[in-house]
């Protein structure tokens, strides 16, 4: 399972970009999602975000996690495909990728658990 979080806003991104955002779900800061059987067209959208994005592979107890604190059933009673985060507690420690400081941008690996639970 990929854990997908969007980290930056909206303010200044291509058309193109805000269109990959929508078609993924994740219209919001902080919104996360969570990709169960990812096919190649996620993997080609994340690749495509992944300046935008903080993803990785979530463990099953921090899936449960999320489920039990941020889960939200809409009228009928199914869960909704994506979640609403706060901002990490102790923030952000660089938006930025590439450098010395690598931040959360790109591809997490395990560490995205660590995040998500900062995020709860």
């Amino acid at each position: 399972m990929i854990c997908v979080i969007r980290i930056k806003g909206q303010v200044g991104l291509r058309k193109d970009i805000i269109e990959t955002f929508n078609r993924i779900r994740l219209r919001r800061k902080y919104s996360c999602i969570v990709i169960e059987k990812p096919n190649e067209i996620h993997l080609g959208m994340i690749k495509k975000l992944r300046d935008f994005i903080a993803y990785g592979k979530i463990s099953e107890e921090v899936y449960k996690e999320l489920i039990k604190k941020r889960g939200i059933k809409d009228k009928k009673g199914k869960l909704k495909p994506f979640f609403r985060l706060h901002p990490p507690r102790k923030g952000i420690e660089s938006k930025k990728h590439f450098g010395v400081g690598k931040g959360v941008l790109g591809d997490n690996g395990e560490k995205i658990n660590d995040l998500i639970l900062r995020m709860l």
